[in-house]
């Protein structure tokens, strides 16, 4: 699933596309995403200018003239910049036309979602709960020590809790744990409020450097104009259970924590 540097690399790579731009036309050719696109989206927005593409969690806010779309890539969605008349493939649900390209919706696996609102989008039902952002200054030691002092969860789910904050997923817990000596199973109350620190330094650390590489590549991200990203070369836990720690050359290990799998190191995360 596209996890927060991979949407932030397709923002940045879209904006410069999209921004005073107008719609000129909407070709839906599958409305059944994660829930159905509005019957008649393409008559609400088509003559609206795009003023602004924002980032909350892995959504992405695109201001219109008049109100917003909100959109979720799910866990194989991907939005392209292509030349206006290219021929769709199978999986291309929504194209976007305006005066000489055209914004592209791809999704094999239909998680997605384009959702449409003429209200503030932050109090939208799907955004509304959502916990702070890990790379503002909200995001901070006295505020992770106080959550992890209420949680009885393991430090690898609260780092994903999105209501607590937002956009940390699989990859990028794995990597900031290590990063920061932290084992995933560690119970959050037993956090020390330095560990809070070195976590929450490692977490912004390891997006920034995500975000910097055009994200990670797996299986099916892209970014806007196409190119993979390049984090997954950075990579020292995630994917690679049973090799050798880059640190102190143990065997790193794996286990399964919410349904997902965790690769950590036994001897530098003890």
């Amino acid at each position: 699933m596209p996890e927060l540097p991979e949407v932030e690399t397709i923002k940045c790579g879209i904006t410069p596309h999209l921004i005073k731009q107008t719609i000129q036309h909407v070709i839906v050719r599958q409305r059944q995403l994660r829930w159905p696109i509005a019957a008649d989206l393409h008559r609400t927005i088509a003559g609206q200018t795009i003023q602004a593409i924002t980032r909350r969690s892995k959504y992405l806010i695109v201001k219109l003239s008049k109100d917003y779309l909100i959109i979720h890539l799910g866990m194989s969605g991907r939005l392209q910049i292509v030349p206006t008349h290219t021929p769709y493939q199978k999986h291309d649900h929504v194209d976007f036309k305006f005066a000489n390209h055209c914004l592209r919706y791809h999704d094999p696996r239909r998680f997605g979602a384009i959702v449409w609102t003429d209200h503030d989008p932050k109090q939208h039902p799907l955004l509304s709960t959502l916990g702070v952002e890990p790379l503002t200054d909200a995001f901070n030691a006295d505020y992770l020590y106080t959550h992890a002092q209420r949680s009885k969860s393991p430090i690898k789910n609260l780092l994903m809790n999105a209501k607590i904050v937002v956009g940390i997923g699989n990859i990028y817990a794995a990597e900031s744990l290590f990063l920061s000596n932290i084992h995933p199973l560690c119970s959050s109350k037993q956090l020390s409020h330095t560990q809070c620190q070195q976590l929450v330094s490692a977490a912004k650390q390891t997006l920034l450097a995500a975000i910097a590489a055009g994200g990670t590549t797996l299986k099916d991200f892209y970014n806007g104009e196409g190119k993979p990203g390049y984090f997954q070369q950075a990579l020292q836990v995630y994917g690679r259970d049973g090799q050798a720690c880059v640190r102190c050359k143990s065997r790193l290990e794996k286990l399964i924590l919410q349904q997902r799998s965790t690769v950590y190191c036994p001897s530098c995360q003890n």
